[in-house]
C-alpha cells in the first residue's frame, strides 16, 4: 500500500542484481553455490517492500524474480534430457556470472567512493569522527529495508485503507527532522515508534530516504549488520524544501 500520487525517484536505489549480492552477503553464502530455494524466498520478501515503496525500478525486480523462480523450477524437476543429448545453458550460471561480474564493478565504484568521501567538506552534528574508515560504514540501502521489514513483521500493522486516513511524506520528513532536533542521532528502528499502519510505517520510509536523498541526514552504522543510526547534517547544503525546517 503506497502513498497516493508518490513514487520513489532515487539514485541510493539499486537494482536487483545489487539485492542478491547483499542476500548472499548477508547469509554468508557461497556464491558459486546458491541455495535457490532459499534465496527466492527471501528476494520475494524484500519483493513485496518494493512494490509498497513504489520503486520506479521495481519492473527490474519482478524480471529477476520471475528468473529465480524459472531457476528453482528447473532446480526442483528431473531432468528430461537424455544422456549425450545437448543441452541449453544453464540459467544458474549464467546468474552466478552475471553476479561476479556485477561485484567487480560494485567493488571498483566502492574504492572510489571512498576515495571521493575523503575530500567531503562538510560535518555532522553528534556524529562520531570518521577519519577511521574502519569503525564507520556506509549503509546498504538493503540494510536499511531488512530493518523496515523486522518493524512491519513485529507491528500489528494493517494494510486496509480507512476513508480520509493519510500519511503525508511530507509530515513524516518534518517530524523526523523534529527528532533529530532533540536528540545528536536516532536509532532507524525507532524512527517507526510512534506508527502502527502499514501505511504510515511506509511513508516514515519514504520520507527518511528523500531526507537522504536531499542531503538532509544521513545513516551510519559502527559494524556490518548493527543498528542503523540516522544523523542530522550540521552544514546544511544549499538547497530549498518548502515546509520542512
Amino acid at each position: 500500500m503506497t502513498t497516493p500520487g508518490y513514487e520513489v525517484h532515487l539514485e541510493i536505489f539499486e537494482g536487483p542484481l545489487d539485492l542478491l549480492l547483499f542476500l548472499i552477503r548477508k547469509n554468508d553464502l557461497d556464491i558459486y553455490d546458491i541455495p535457490i530455494s532459499e534465496i527466492t524466498k527471501e528476494y520475494l520478501g524484500y519483493l513485496d517492500i518494493i512494490k509498497d515503496l513504489n520503486l520506479e525500478t521495481a519492473g527490474d525486480f519482478l524480471i529477476m524474480a520471475s528468473t529465480l523462480m524459472q531457476i528453482k523450477a528447473r532446480t526442483l524437476l528431473p531432468s528430461q534430457e537424455s544422456e549425450g543429448e545437448e543441452q541449453g545453458p544453464d540459467p544458474r550460471e549464467e546468474l552466478v556470472n552475471k553476479l561476479l561480474e556485477y561485484q567487480k564493478f560494485k567493488e571498483a565504484a566502492k574504492f572510489l567512493d571512498k576515495r571521493a568521501e575523503q575530500f567531503k567538506d562538510f560535518f555532522y552534528r553528534g556524529s562520531p569522527h570518521f577519519t577511521d574508515e574502519e569503525k564507520t560504514l556506509q549503509v546498504d540501502i538493503f540494510e536499511m529495508m531488512t530493518v523496515l521489514r523486522e518493524v512491519l513483521e513485529n507491528t500489528d500493522v494493517d494494510r486496509l485503507v480507512v476513508k480520509g486516513e493519510e500519511f503525508p511524506v511530507e509530515d513524516m520528513m518534518r517530524r523526523i527532522m523534529s527528532l533529530l532536533d532533540r536528540k545528536p542521532y536516532v536509532l532507524l528502528r525507532d524512527i517507526f515508534q510512534e506508527h502502527a499502519r502499514h501505511r504510515a510505517i511506509i511513508s516514515c520510509f519514504l520520507a527518511l530516504l528523500e531526507l537522504i536523498k536531499l542531503q538532509r541526514v544521513f545513516a551510519r552504522q559502527e559494524t556490518p549488520f548493527g543498528e542503523i543510526l540516522i544523523y542530522r547534517k550540521e552544514k546544511e547544503l544549499p538547497m530549498i524544501m518548502p515546509g520542512v525546517n
